[in-house]
Order: structure tokens, then C-alpha cells, then sequence
């Protein structure tokens, strides 16, 4: 089954030939090899590249493991390299090779080469791509397929959701038919290949810690959270010691590997960051679902996170909003309140204010979910996203409401 990743096809497309390594990075098994070998290789045979000019590189498998071998590597690519034509250089999980970075220092330096790299580790790129290539990298992050994408496999949207919000968007989910199918792989997913690798990689010495804090960042997503709120937790709740730092070092290593992302908390008003507490978000709902072993599949909770990955799938950057607001308590104080907003909106000079609301029954709920946007005083685009499907309409006071459907399927929604 063939699902189209044309958000990331265009960004490909926009980066040929810029003189950069473009490095495809995001969660293992989130379809990077395929866009890469398939989709990207597919378009240039399209656009008239010869396949002698597309060469391909794994360095998963025994039978490649000649490629972790820097020398070899270069070797063997600068062989198949005959004339002066562009040659577009494909290499998967990167990572993994020995002193990679001179072999991508090395290709650069050829003018007819064009390089394209996986990885499934963000630590590579923030300590060796910046510090070798010191700009020379294009980062592209991909993601498990988005709704959209997702849809493109069934004839029926409301079956389709009920399985995204539950199983997520991980691509192979699609090959498996029943529940209990499906819920095995992405239970083995996590833990013998995702969990597995950030503990081998960083020498994690607590297992047993790290599985549990894992159970509570499934639970608590969208919950405002920190280590040490979470250290205070394992002591009361669970009568164990798990210092903050330890736990802010683990929440770090989720962040690298792709499994989780958080959300900083802004001030809208005073416009600036206030750092602790934060939210974390799974990059992919159907793994925190396996996480927990499908017991607790809140659809408002599992909406919420969707949107949040939906929006940075989109290029922007969401944070956490607080919004100040001065008022009058019941013996005529002047007190501070802060109200929060989910998603505070940016790419470039754009930017959005939205509330995950799932259901508003009546005025009552309504008022609720509007407070804190109303107290916003810019004239930037306000949204209230609900479940089901509701085409965009605003109200009196200049506020978008649509159901999250329509979000999903519109890119130019916002």
C-alpha cells in the first residue's frame, strides 16, 4: 500500500541542489527510508535522473555492514560516480556509521553531488551536524503519517479515525487488520525497538524508573508537568527516589529519540518564554496508547496531542499560552489571574491561537473555552477546535470554531 508523504516530497523538492546535506530525521519507522529510496527516488527518475545517479546506502543489516566503514563508504560512492552529472546520494540511518561526518565533509566538497541522509536520533544532529557542518545541514523532521495521509487507506472517515485515535499514525499499522494485530505490533514497537534503543544509547542504569516514568508521561499528556513535580510524584505516589535531574535527563533522551515532544509555556502578553512547567506530547498516539496498554484512550486527551502533532507535521511551532489578566476578588482585591491557552501558534510571521475544546454543549462551556482568547488584545486568527466535523464559521467576537476533521484535512485551515 502506497500512502503519499507530499508535505515532505515538496520540502525535498525545494532543497535539491542547495548546496547542503539534507538530513531526513524523525521517529524509527516513520516511513524516512521510504520517502527517501521510494517516493523522492520516484520523483527524480520522473524529473529525467538516470537510476546509475541515484545511489542508494543502508547501513541496517548485516549484509551492510561494509557501510559503517567511513573509508569504505566514500569509496565506494566516489567509484560509482563517472562523470560530471549530479549524483543524488542516499544514505540511510547515517548515524549509525562510523565518523559519518567525514564522509558527508567529503562529499560536499565534490560539486556534482547532492546528499540525502536519514536519522532516527536528534543528539546527532545537535552536537555533530552543528558542530562539523556548522550550517551545512538542512534539517527536515518527518512524523508519522498525519490524518490526512492516513484517510487515504480507507473508504469510510469515521472508521478511519476511530483506528487513528486509537493506533496512531505509525505507517505499518496500516498492514495489520485486526486489534489485537495491530496493538501487538506497535506494544512490540515500543518497547523491544524504540524504548530499547534509548536506554542502550544512553547507558539508562534504571530501567525500572524509566519504564514507570514512561506510564506517566502516557497518562498526563497535556497536563502541565516538570521534574521535579514528577520526582515528588515517584516519592509520594510510587515510594521510590528518582531525583529531578535524573528525570529531566530521561525526559531529554525521549526528546531525541522522537518518542515525545514538549510544549514550552509562553506569555502572550509579556511575550516571553516562563519556562517550568511544560507539557509533553507522544509523537505518535497509538504508541502512547501501547504504552499503556490501551486502557486509557480519552478521546479529548488523544484530540488534543493529535492537534499538537498535526501542527508541527505543518512547520509551525505550538507552545503553551498564559495570558495575565487583572481582576477583582469578592472583597475588592485586585488579583492576578492566569488563563491558559492550549496552543499558542508561529511559523514565520504568522501566528494562531488555538483551544482544543472537543465537546461544547452549551453557552456555559462555550464562555469557558472562550475566556482566555478573549483576554488576548492582537488582532491574530482565534480558533476553538471540537470533536467531529464542522466547517469554519466565526462568531460575534471574531473566533473560528471547527471540528477537528476540518483542521486535519486543510492545511490552509489556520
Amino acid at each position: 500500500m502506497k500512502i503519499n508523504r507530499d508535505i515532505y516530497l515538496d520540502r525535498l523538492i525545494e532543497r535539491k541542489n542547495n548546496g547542503l546535506v539534507k538530513i531526513v530525521t524523525g521517529i524509527r519507522r516513520c516511513g524516512k527510508s521510504y520517502l527517501l529510496n521510494e517516493i523522492f527516488s520516484e520523483h527524480l527518475l520522473k524529473d529525467g535522473v538516470s537510476q546509475d545517479h541515484i545511489i542508494k546506502i543502508s547501513t541496517e543489516g548485516i549484509a551492510n555492514k561494509k557501510f559503517l566503514d567511513p573509508e569504505y563508504t566514500y569509496q565506494y560512492i566516489h567509484g560509482l560516480m563517472n562523470d560530471d552529472d549530479t549524483y543524488y546520494i542516499i544514505i540511510d540511518e547515517v548515524q549509525m556509521m562510523r565518523d559519518f561526518t567525514d564522509v558527508l565533509s567529503g562529499l560536499m566538497i565534490l560539486k556534482n553531488a547532492d546528499v540525502y541522509v536519514t536519522g532516527s536520533n536528534s543528539k546527532f544532529l545537535s552536537s555533530d551536524i552543528a558542530t562539523e557542518f556548522r550550517g551545512r545541514g538542512d534539517v527536515i523532521e518527518m512524523h508519522p503519517l498525519r490524518f490526512k495521509e492516513f484517510l487515504t487507506a480507507y473508504d469510510d472517515r469515521d472508521e478511519a479515525w476511530d483506528d487513528y485515535i486509537n493506533y496512531g499514525g505509525m505507517p505499518l499499522v496500516l498492514n495489520y487488520k485486526t486489534a489485537a494485530s495491530k496493538q501487538e505490533y506497535l506494544t512490540g514497537l515500543f518497547q523491544s525497538t524504540l524504548a530499547r534503543d534509548v536506554i542502550d544509547r544512553n547507558n539508562l542504569r534504571n530501567e525500572e524508573n524509566f519504564d514507570e516514568l514512561l506510564n506517566v508521561l502516557a497518562s498526563g499528556i497535556g497536563a502541565l508537568t516538570n521534574p521535579t513535580k514528577l520526582e515528588n510524584t515517584f516519592s509520594s505516589v510510587k515510594h521510590t527516589s528518582f531525583p529531578h535531574a535524573t528525570i529531566d535527563k530521561y525526559i531529554n533522551c525521549l526528546e531525541e529519540a522522537f518518542i515525545v515532544s514538549k510544549a514550552e509555556r509562553y506569555d502572550v502578553k509579556g511575550k516571553r518564554y516562563i519556562g517550568s512547567p511544560y507539557k509533553v506530547y507522544f509523537e505518535d498516539v497509538g504508541l502512547r496508547n501501547a504504552r499503556l496498554n490501551f486502557r486509557q484512550t480519552e478521546e479529548n486527551h488523544i484530540m488534543e496531542n493529535i492537534i499538537y502533532n498535526e501542527l508541527r507535521a505543518r512547520g509551525y511551532r505550538s507552545d503553551v499560552g498564559v495570558v495575565e489578566f487583572f481582576q477583582k476578588d469578592e472583597n475588592g482585591k485586585t488579583i492576578r489571574v492566569d488563563y491558559e491557552v492550549d496552543f499558542v501558534v508561529n511559523r514565520g510571521n504568522e501566528r494562531c491561537y488555538i483551544q482544543s475544546a472537543f465537546e461544547i454543549p452549551d453557552e456555559h462551556k462555550m464562555k469557558q473555552e472562550k475566556k482566555s482568547l478573549s483576554k488576548i488584545n492582537d488582532s491574530f486568527k482565534k480558533v476553538i477546535i471540537q470533536k467531529g466535523y464542522m466547517k469554519p464559521r466565526a462568531d460575534e467576537d471574531g473566533i473560528v470554531r471547527m471540528g477537528v476533521i476540518n483542521f486535519l484535512l486543510d492545511d490552509e485551515v489556520i
